[in-house]
C-alpha cells in the first residue's frame, strides 16, 4: 500500500487520505484506490443513511482490470473518462454559475484536452482492432 499525497493543498484535502491498495497490474497501474477523511452525515446530496442506516467515511475507486474484449473479464471497474467526465461536468457547472473564474476554465480546458487524448487512443487502438486488449 502507499498513500497519494499531490491533493493536498487546503484543509478539506489536507483532511483526505488516499491509498493505494493493490498491486499494479499488466499495464503497470494500480486498480483499487481508498479515500478516507470525510463523513457525510452533513451533505445533504448523501444517499447513504438512507440507505444504509449510516452516513459514508471512505469511498473505493476500482478501475477496469483485464481486457474487455469477448475473451477477456467484461467491464469490471470504472475508466479514466468516466472520472473525467464527472470533473469536466461539476466544473461546467460551476462555471455556469456564480463559482465561474479563469483557475477553472484553465482546469476544465486541460481535462477536455485529456479526455479528447484518451478517446483519441481508444479509436485509434478500434481501427488496429486492439481495443480491449492487452496488445500495445
Amino acid at each position: 500500500m502507499r498513500e497519494l499525497h499531490e491533493h493536498k493543498v487546503n484543509p478539506a484535502n489536507d483532511t483526505l487520505t488516499i491509498t493505494v491498495l493493490d498491486e499494479p497490474g499488466a499495464g503497470g497501474a494500480n486498480h483499487l484506490y481508498d479515500i478516507r477523511g470525510f463523513n457525510t452525515v452533513s451533505n445533504v446530496s448523501c444517499p447513504f443513511t438512507e440507505r444504509y442506516g449510516q452516513p459514508a467515511e471512505h469511498a473505493t475507486i476500482l478501475f477496469q482490470n483485464g481486457p474487455i474484449s469477448a475473451d477477456g473479464y467484461g467491464v469490471n471497474g470504472v475508466t479514466h473518462e468516466a472520472l473525467l467526465a464527472i470533473i469536466a461536468d461539476r466544473l461546467r457547472s460551476f462555471q455556469a454559475g456564480p463559482y465561474n473564474c479563469k483557475a477553472n476554465a484553465c482546469a476544465l480546458t486541460h481535462i477536455e484536452e485529456a479526455l479528447h487524448w484518451l478517446q483519441q487512443r481508444t479509436l485509434e487502438r478500434m481501427r488496429r482492432g486492439v481495443e480491449g486488449t492487452h496488445a500495445v
